[in-house]
């Protein structure tokens, strides 16, 4: 089964259709789309992978009586597939807005390095993601790793020295990464990232990092790892996700773009930001919402009292204690740090 096929799965394999925002009910329309030419700017999500000739799929939803698209396309003559997600009264490719010109040299380019480019598609083009490239502030590019192989090439082979499992080798993964640096700009910002679970574990401020950059490359381990080489020559940092092991990277890769995305400036209200756990030294307090009472279980008065200075302290309050219940590593790591000096720059390679 080719990759497009297994992005957009047909209706009925599909069974209930899944929540966007507010959407409760989702109408679907399965249609072909036609090859076009491929515009630079036309898609906002860029999938590179074998079997794309064949027209793709598309499916139409109704969200909040607006329709939204999340469109398919075959590029003609070629092995790359766009897959563009555009809501009803976006510019059209005619009409695309200075603006976009004008927010490109601020684009943050996420390349994503994998063996299952189809893993990320439902997901990378939903929500704040989707959002955030649909306005131009990032771009999401897959790279399908099976084609930088060689008639008769492998993804993998044994390890060195025996022992089990398998290891990803660095014969193709530099060949795909190459091509990306060689392609980028001189000078840009950029960070390349591997999935693995022997890595540094990822925190806040590593997306907060990474949000600040002009690329961010994140290769998906698989099996037992790669080849150890890679890190080497590319002065690339192994990063886990947590304590515990998964059968890929992709998981935590996906994990990784989608905390990085909702940082970089415009994604998401900036308010929101600067108020949730892990800003600072503390968890975020407890929400509530309507009703106000539910099941015996009332919400607390002071929230619904109108004084902001008491409802700000309140919450305040319960951060923290909430932080000491919890998280206590955090109050400790953030009076460790403020002890000792500021770390020196790691070396240049």
């Amino acid at each position: 089964m080719s990759v497009l096929e297994q992005e957009v799965p047909n209706v009925d394999e599909r069974g209930s259709a899944p929540f966007v925002g507010e959407e409760r009910r989702a109408e679907r329309v399965e249609c072909v789309v036609a090859p076009r030419e491929r515009h630079e700017r036309d898609a906002t999500l860029v999938v590179r992978g074998r079997n794309a000739a064949r027209p793709a799929r598309c499916r139409k939803r109704r969200v909040e009586g607006r329709e939204r698209i999340l469109e398919t396309t075959v590029v003609e003559g070629g092995d790359a597939a766009l897959v563009g997600r555009r809501g009803l009264g976006a510019p059209s490719r005619g009409e695309e807005s200075a603006d976009v010109e004008h927010r490109s040299h601020n684009v943050l380019h996420i390349d994503v390095i994998t063996l299952f480019p189809e893993f990320f598609a439902p997901s990378i083009g939903l929500s704040i993601l989707g959002r955030a490239q649909e306005r131009g502030l990032v771009r999401i590019e897959l790279h399908h790793l099976l084609d930088a192989l060689g008639d008769g090439e492998r993804a993998d082979d044994r390890p060195f020295g025996g022992g089990p499992g398998m290891v990803l080798r660095i014969e193709p993964l530099a060949r795909v990464l190459d091509a990306i640096l060689d392609a980028a700009p001189a000078g840009e910002r950029r960070a390349i990232v591997v999935t693995a679970a022997a890595g540094a574990p990822f925190r806040q401020r590593d997306a907060e990092r990474f949000a600040t950059l002009d690329r961010l490359v994140v290769i998906c381990g698989h099996y037992e790892g790669i080849d150890e080489r890679l890190v080497d020559l590319y002065a690339a940092e192994e990063v886990s996700l947590g304590d515990f092991v998964l059968t890929g990277g992709e998981i935590p890769a996906l994990a990784f773009v989608d905390a990085t995305v909702r940082l970089v400036e415009g994604a998401i209200n900036a308010e929101s930001l600067a108020s949730e756990s892990f800003t600072g030294d503390a968890l975020d307090s407890p929400a509530y919402t309507r009703p106000a009472a539910f099941r015996g279980h009332a919400v607390p008065d002071v929230l619904l009292s109108g004084d902001h200075a008491k409802i700000a302290a309140w919450r305040r309050a319960q951060s923290r204690e909430r932080t000491i219940a919890r998280r206590n590593d955090l109050l400790e790591r953030d009076a460790h740090q403020e002890a000792e000096p500021p770390d020196a720059p790691p070396p240049e390679r």
